[in-house]
């Protein structure tokens, strides 16, 4: 499981005094609000901010670092990622995961037939779908992350067992 977790991608800067502009990569881009530091990098290196404000602004997330205070230091964060480590982030109900968790998870039919690996999970909307790879073929199949359709998921065994509708 990975140790931090994706909860934006800094994708600009914003205005003069430091502040950058992020898109959200959680379902409750709200819970910005709630932090008081986060982690900024990639899996070489991390580093950590202290978090100064927040605003919203057009489905964006403004963000100010402490210690960023002009648009040339704002400048050199951009692409990366904000991360929070898993004892900081937002606790999850019963039957739900983290899509980090369930990617590179195999993914079985109920009767034992090995469908292949999630590679993706699509939001749609009204229910999450998931892009399962198979590794002999190369072909996708998409599941519908419905309870009527997956059965059990297992992230600690990186097992997804499914019970696919007629036609799949």
């Amino acid at each position: 499981m990975e140790k931090y977790l994706e909860i934006g991608k800094i994708v600009n800067t914003h205005g003069v005094r430091g502040e950058l502009k992020v898109i959200p990569l959680t379902d409750d881009p709200r819970r910005y609000d709630d932090l008081e530091w986060v982690f900024v990098g990639d899996e070489g290196s991390m580093v950590k901010y202290h978090i100064e404000g927040v605003k919203y602004f057009k489905g964006t997330v403004i963000v100010k670092f402490k210690g960023i205070d002009d648009m040339n230091a704002a400048e050199k964060l951009k692409n990366l990622y904000i991360k929070v480590d898993r004892e900081n982030a937002v606790k999850l109900q019963e039957g739900s995961y983290f899509v980090c968790d369930l990617l590179g998870c195999e993914v079985y039919e109920e009767e034992g037939h090995k469908l292949g690996i999630l590679t993706d999970v699509l939001q749609t909307g009204s229910n999450d779908v998931y892009v399962v790879r198979n590794e002999d073929n190369n072909r996708e199949v998409l599941v519908p992350a419905l309870r009527s359709v997956v059965k059990q998921i297992s992230v600690e065994d990186r097992k997804i067992i499914v019970n696919l509708p007629e036609g799949l």
